[in-house]
């Protein structure tokens, strides 16, 4: 089979400037190094600006060996490598854990039918690679045995990791009341050395926040750091179904006149119905034509990949091995995203 031929595209700058921003989640709980490998060498080909992933070395490098991949395929412009953290407990940041030997031996393990992550068989605990922390499994247990663990890295291991990964970009996940670790992490940037492309906050809706994000705007220009605003809707919930994309859309026609000035990015159950959801807000005036920079695609993505993901584990090789495999994927990717044509007024 003939490779597809990637189209030219926006670099990573450029599409922020245009209003055509594509992000790629891959998961900042996520370490499936071999499906992150793959996740992120299709994401590049397809056209995304920007991977997000873990803030891990061997989860960097994994994205960084995809984007060798897509490079080798025709892939003109790199996207930028964008690292995640928190300055606080965040659901993005967790693990589930149970111990399979409390599990009664009849239970159905309804946790395995609800784990979109794959990260529960039908038998055994929680693969902890593969767990990205969607919580499904938590109150999917009947018997409540199932717990969360959150996963988090303090300063010293954060400089040390950028210091190492290098990355262009770096995500910060906060909330109102933060403002202090908000600026710790931005020390523990600074420490590191890093000259960043990018600094993406992302922020679900809670009391306090447009006076949160305002605080934090005076913390980045007296840092002079580029920034990126994310509205997180409803996290990781893009691949239940196309209903999960309002809450991204929602929350800009809430908030959008609030927010400091920079741009702006839906999350959170995004999914193929944003895009149309987000031009209706638009045509009818609930949502400024030119509002939104682009939309992040995570559970989404990896659900459209999911069958061919599967097909090549059953034969034991990587995705892009399987050249009768990886170009449909391509595709549905780029399906997925390719009406990412918000034209900026600015």
């Amino acid at each position: 089979m003939t490779s597809p031929t990637p189209k030219p595209d926006l670099t990573p700058a450029e599409a922020l400037a245009r209003g055509r921003w594509v992000k790629w989640i891959g998961g900042a709980s996520n370490h499936d190094l071999a499906a992150l490998e793959d996740l992120a060498a299709l994401a590049s080909l397809a056209g995304a600006h920007c991977l997000d992933v873990a803030a891990d070395a061997a989860v960097a490098a994994a994205a960084r060996r995809g984007m060798a991949w897509a490079r080798h395929q025709g892939l003109a412009c790199d996207p930028w490598l964008m690292l995640s953290l928190s300055d606080g407990e965040d659901p993005h940041f967790r693990k589930a854990f149970f111990d399979p030997e409390q599990c009664p031996s009849d239970c159905p393990r309804p946790c395995a039918r609800v784990c979109p992550a794959r990260a529960i068989g039908a038998e055994g605990g929680v693969l902890h690679e593969r767990c990205y922390g969607c919580g499904r499994c938590l109150v999917a247990c009947p018997l409540g045995l199932i717990d969360e663990r959150a996963e988090r890295l303090d300063g010293a291991a954060v400089q040390a990791l950028l210091q190492q990964v290098r990355p262009d970009a770096i995500e910060i996940h906060t909330s109102p009341g933060r403002g202090q670790a908000f600026r710790q992490r931005l020390k523990d940037i600074r420490a590191s050395g890093l000259v960043l492309k990018r600094l993406s906050i992302s922020c679900g809706e809670s009391d306090g926040l447009a006076r949160h994000l305002w605080d934090l705007h005076s913390a980045l220009e007296a840092w002079g750091l580029p920034r990126l605003w994310q509205l997180d809707g409803r996290p990781m919930s893009g691949d239940v179904g196309s209903g999960t994309a309002q809450a991204a859309v929602d929350l800009v026609q809430r908030w959008y006149s609030r927010l400091p000035p920079g741009p702006l990015q839906l999350a959170g159950g995004t999914n193929v119905d944003s895009r149309r959801r987000l031009h209706r807000a638009e045509r009818e005036g609930a949502v400024p034509s030119g509002a939104v920079a682009g939309i992040a695609y995570g559970g989404s993505a990896r659900k459209l990949l999911q069958p061919q993901l599967e097909q090549a584990e059953q034969r034991g090789k990587s995705l892009r091995d399987c050249q009768d495999l990886w170009p449909s994927a391509l595709a549905a990717l780029r399906q997925l995203w390719s009406d990412q044509s918000l034209e900026c007024s600015c």
